[in-house]
């Protein structure tokens, strides 16, 4: 099966320039065996997401407010697997990573008209005032339907781009959604990356940990954990 991915990756090398084509596919085999996914959002926490699936030669569709063959030559540096999109063909993938400055989210949502049972995995954070509600929960709003998990947003971009693996430990990702279905698969994609998942709970519960509150960051943003192998 490995072999047969990196034939497959080889093979579609040569079409990335061309992306807004096809849909990312990779052929890992665990819970998530099916699942497609993007990033949305190419600047320094785009890019280093993407260098997380590049790492595990996970496919992956990234996609911004510029066309595919802006996105192309930093998406061939970053590796084989990783596939510049139009934002429209990008948001066909199951699970998407909103790693698009806070207030873009509004921009991304009008691409889609329905967002129904899509997992969103929001990357996103804010010190904007937002009538005390999290600023997941925001996000949510502007995507009905959507199965948001907050997830990555605590980790700055140049410890995003490291080896989440150091020291015999593995480094911490947070996690937090109203949707434990959601969070279970986005658990399985945490750990297929090679990080350690935290389960906060419930967004405006144990989630408020990795949201901003009135101009404050809270306890956990910016904490660089890890997580020791048994």
């Amino acid at each position: 099966m490995i072999s047969r991915r990196k034939a497959r990756a080889a093979a579609l090398a040569p079409e990335k320039a061309r992306a807004g084509e096809r849909r990312a596919i990779h052929f890992n085999t665990n819970r998530n065996d099916n699942m497609t996914y993007a990033i949305v959002g190419f600047g320094a926490i785009g890019q280093a997401l993407a260098r997380a699936f590049a790492r595990k030669g996970i496919d992956v569709a990234v996609a911004s407010r510029h066309p595919p063959e802006a996105l192309a030559p930093q998406a061939n540096a970053i590796g084989p697997t990783i596939f510049p999109m139009t934002l429209n063909d990008a948001l066909e993938a199951d699970i998407v990573l909103l790693a698009v400055p806070f207030w873009q989210h509004r921009e991304v949502a009008k691409v889609r008209a329905n967002w129904k049972g899509k997992i969103v995995i929001d990357v996103t954070n804010t010190l904007d005032n937002l009538d005390s509600l999290p600023s997941s929960s925001v996000v949510a709003q502007a995507l009905p339907g959507a199965r948001l998990v907050k997830a990555f947003n605590h980790l700055p971009a140049r410890v995003l781009a490291e080896d989440p693996a150091v020291n015999g430990g593995r480094r911490v990702v947070f996690l937090s959604s109203d949707d434990e279905s959601a969070t279970a698969t986005v658990v399985a994609l945490v750990e297929q990356l090679g990080y350690a998942p935290v389960n906060l709970g419930k967004i405006a519960e144990g989630g408020l940990l990795v949201h901003a509150r009135d101009g404050i960051w809270g306890p956990l943003i910016f904490q660089d954990l890890f997580k020791k192998e048994q």
